[in-house]
C-alpha cells in the first residue's frame, strides 16, 4: 500500500509541510527532511525549483530562485534522495512543474521516483484531460498518486471529474490567490470549506495556501483531513536555518 494511503487512515489531522529542494543551502534538502519527520510532521512536500512557477508567491518564488543559484537540479534532487528510504519512512511527495519533468522525460522521472521510493506528485500545472490520456498509466505504473488541486472558483463539475481521477488525497486551495499571500480564513474560505464537504468526495482534501500557525491550521482541519504548510515555512527556515524546525512544528501540531 502507498503509503499515503496508509497515512490518511489514520485518526487524526494530518499536517504536511512544502520546502524547496536545496534551501536555504544545497546540501540542506535531506537535512530539512530528517529533521521534519523528528518533529512529527506527517507528509513532506519536496518543492522542485522552477524559474517560472505560476502559483507561488514571492516567498516561495525567492526560495525556488536560490535554490537554482546553488546549483539545484532534478538529477542532483534525485542524487541527494536515492537513499533517503533508509532513515524516511513518512510519506514524500515531490511538488513541482510539468517543464522540467517533461525536459528529464516523464517515464525516466516516474521511473526515478518509484526507485527512490516517493509516493505522489503534485504538479499544478498539468491538466487533468492530458494526464488522463497520457500519463495516467505511467504514474500507476511507477506506484505514483497524482494530486490534484481545486480553487475556490473550481466548478463542481470538475471538482466531481478530479475527485473520480484521483486515488489519494485533493489538494484544496484555500483562496484565489498564489502562496503566502492569505492572512486568515474569513467567511469566504469557511462557507468554501463547508461547500466541498456537503459534496461527500471519496477522496479526502487537504487544504493550502494561507495555513501559518496553529489556529489557521486548526481551522481547516476542520473541515479537511490535513493541511499543508509551506511559505510560513519557509520565513522561519531562511530566518532560524534548519535549528527552527522542531519548534515551528511544535507550535502547530501540539
Amino acid at each position: 500500500m502507498n503509503r499515503i494511503h496508509k497515512k490518511l487512515q489514520e485518526d487524526k489531522k494530518l499536517l504536511s509541510i512544502y520546502f524547496t529542494a536545496g534551501y536555504p543551502k544545497l546540501e540542506d534538502t535531506v537535512p530539512v527532511l530528517e529533521k521534519l519527520q523528528e518533529s512529527g510532521v506527517d507528509m513532506v512536500e519536496i518543492g522542485l525549483p522552477f524559474s517560472d512557477p505560476l502559483a507561488d508567491g514571492p516567498t516561495i518564488q525567492e526560495s525556488s530562485t536560490a535554490a537554482l543559484k546553488n546549483g539545484m537540479t532534478t538529477k542532483l534532487l534525485f542524487e541527494q534522495l536515492k537513499d533517503i528510504r533508509k532513515k524516511i519512512h513518512i510519506p514524500l511527495i515531490i511538488m513541482g512543474y510539468f517543464n522540467p519533468m517533461m525536459q528529464y522525460g516523464i517515464e525516466d522521472f516516474c521511473k526515478e521516483c518509484k526507485n527512490i521510493g516517493i509516493d505522489g506528485l503534485i504538479i499544478p500545472d498539468l491538466p487533468l484531460a492530458e494526464y488522463n490520456t497520457h500519463y495516467r498509466s505511467t504514474f500507476e505504473k511507477n506506484g505514483l498518486i497524482n494530486v490534484f488541486l481545486i480553487t475556490p472558483q473550481t466548478s463542481e463539475l470538475r471538482i466531481r471529474a478530479i475527485d473520480e481521477a484521483s486515488d489519494g488525497f485533493i489538494y484544496m486551495v484555500s483562496s484565489a490567490s498564489v502562496t503566502g499571500s492569505t492572512s486568515g480564513f474569513g467567511d469566504t474560505q469557511e462557507s468554501y470549506f463547508e461547500r466541498i464537504n456537503s459534496y461527500q468526495l471519496k477522496n479526502p482534501q487537504v487544504v493550502g495556501f494561507g495555513i501559518k500557525d496553529k489556529d489557521t491550521f486548526d481551522k481547516a482541519t476542520q473541515y479537511a483531513k490535513g493541511a499543508i504548510i509551506g511559505s510560513a515555512f519557509i520565513k522561519m527556515i531562511t530566518e532560524e536555518g534548519i535549528e527552527g524546525i522542531e519548534g515551528f512544528v511544535n507550535k502547530v501540531h501540539q
